[in-house]
């Protein structure tokens, strides 16, 4: 089994989940941290709804109809003033994935922070749950009954 293992690492998980091991596993949560709180605050200080300071979405700018993501950047900057009601009328399927999306993250660091194993993916029906909710999503906000739900 020795021979496996890459020269300067340990094939024992104790040991490789200690010290300088452990501290370094924290670098990828504390990257998407520093990534997302910088992404809130450029968005948050840099208002989407003034043209000129981010590109246009191409699928809009090629078919004229809305993607599941159009919005998400006046419901971002919405949600950085506050204004929830503002951010729902935006992009609501965005607003619905911060959280979760956070919860993930903490997760994340309770699990590192536990040395537990990396946990195994999402069962199947939970991933075709969540691509078929974008997807009605997609459809919906683009047919005529479906105008609450457009950025």
């Amino acid at each position: 089994m020795a021979a496996l293992v890459a020269p300067g690492r340990t094939a024992d998980p104790a040991r490789r989940a200690s010290g300088a091991g452990r501290i370094a596993a924290f670098a990828r949560p504390a990257a998407v941290a520093v990534a997302a709180a910088t992404t809130f605050a450029y968005v948050g200080a840099v208002d989407p709804n003034h043209p000129g300071h981010y590109p246009t979405c191409p699928f809009r700018a090629l078919t004229g109809l809305y993607c599941p993501g159009c919005g998400s950047l006046r419901a971002l900057h919405a949600l950085a003033h506050g204004d929830l009601l503002g951010a729902l009328a935006r992009n609501p399927l965005m607003v619905a994935a911060v959280p979760v999306l956070a919860w993930w993250w903490v997760r994340w660091v309770q699990r590192i922070a536990r040395g537990a194993p990396r946990p195994r993916p999402a069962p199947p029906a939970v991933l075709y749950g969540v691509l078929a909710v974008v997807l009605v999503f997609w459809v919906v906000r683009n047919l005529p009954f479906g105008g609450a739900l457009a950025p």
